[in-house]
């Protein structure tokens, strides 16, 4: 999952003060790497294939089927 650096304030005089953090090197401006948020960059590079590499790995079968019973419990969830 991808880590934002958090959302800029909308007051005015907020906003300035964390411009001038950014400008002056206070306040990073960039989001956290996997190292820095704690995690294994190895498996935090395998985390981003996921979907994609099973989809892959299935036929095209076993996708329209898994896809059927994903519509089937979303409408479920709407009906009540």
């Amino acid at each position: 999952m991808d880590h934002k650096p958090p959302k800029r304030p909308r007051d005015s005089n907020q906003l300035a003060k964390t411009i001038i953090g950014i400008a002056t090197g206070e306040i990073e401006d960039r989001p956290q790497s996997p190292e820095e948020q704690g995690k294994d960059p190895a498996a935090a590079a395998l985390g981003r294939k996921g979907g994609q590499a099973r989809a892959k790995l299935m036929s095209a079968e076993e996708r329209s089927t898994i896809a059927r019973q994903a519509a089937r419990r979303r409408w479920q969830d709407r009906e009540g």
